[in-house]
């Protein structure tokens, strides 16, 4: 099958289309694989036409940079705890080699 870019107009009419006439008759008439209808649907029912547009809109990176702040925050707070579960087992072992010592 070769290879054609579509504009966006031509995805929505394409989608429009197929939910009139049916996804397996639509693309079959456009030569379309299914996988590539499925996610002009999925990117034009989360985001409407800029869903087609290439990149990433400025509120996915947004996102994206909350998201990966988040995850800095939760591995530092990881981190912590391991750091004071470690401290704590150390006290322990001091704490019961020295009462050892004085009951022997």
């Amino acid at each position: 099958m070769e290879r054609k870019k579509f504009k966006t107009e031509e995805k929505i009419a394409i989608l429009k289309e197929a939910k009139e006439n049916g996804v397996t008759i639509t693309l079959e008439k456009h030569s379309i694989y299914p996988a590539t209808y499925y996610s002009w649907k999925k990117k034009h029912d989360n985001m409407g036409e800029e869903g087609f547009v290439h990149g990433m809109t400025s509120g996915q990176l947004k996102r994206i940079r909350e998201l990966e702040k988040e995850n800095r925050l939760l591995k530092e707070i990881i981190v912590e705890k391991d750091l004071a579960g470690k401290l704590k087992d150390e006290l322990l072992k001091k704490k019961y080699a020295l009462e050892k010592k004085k009951h022997s």
